[in-house]
């Protein structure tokens, strides 16, 4: 199994220009709460708790998080523990607006993300590896983390690995 630098620093790659970083940080939740959004229904209750495709997605993602890391598995699970709530709220309100609400967020967090990779003149990860849709939630908490001075060590791991976060301009900034 990969390790949390590997996952991290190969997502970092395609993500080095602070504009497609920031666009990610308002794209990559937007996205995350839609799919948690639109997997809440159906939900089957189970002994008296509401099980559905969310929930078990919540829990499998959360698995593979804290498999990578204990800390980032923490803040990863609180995430989605919220989302889910979020998320079951939504699925109890009326169809226009569950659905309104998680295609929304989806379509508008989608169209965030590929203005970023605009500016970093490279396609998105997923488009390479798959795996790139579960790591960038993860990729947006650490680098969050690294802007508030926190996992210097897991930064400068990926940095090794993958350089710095730097501006892209000139003709290769360009699609």
């Amino acid at each position: 199994m990969k390790t949390l630098i590997d996952h991290l620093a190969q997502y970092a790659d395609y993500h080095r220009d602070p504009r497609n970083i920031h666009t990610h940080f308002v794209g990559v939740p937007m996205i995350m709460f839609a799919v948690v959004i639109l997997l809440s229904r159906p939900v089957w209750l189970l002994g008296g708790l509401p099980v559905g495709l969310a929930l078990v997605a919540a829990i499998a993602a959360s698995v593979f998080y804290f498999r990578l890391d204990t800390r980032y598995g923490l803040v990863m699970a609180t995430l989605l523990a919220a989302m889910l709530a979020g998320g079951q709220w939504l699925a109890q309100q009326s169809t226009t607006l569950w659905l309104a609400t998680g295609v929304g967020l989806f379509a508008v967090g989608w169209v965030i993300q590929f203005v970023g990779h605009y500016y970093e003149g490279r396609k998105p990860a997923f488009v390479d590896d798959l795996v790139g849709l579960i790591i960038g939630p993860l990729f947006v908490v650490a680098e969050l983390g690294f802007l508030m001075g926190l996992r210097k060590d897991v930064q400068h791991a990926i940095e090794q690995c993958s350089g710095p976060v730097r501006l892209r301009t000139g003709p290769a900034a360009t699609v």
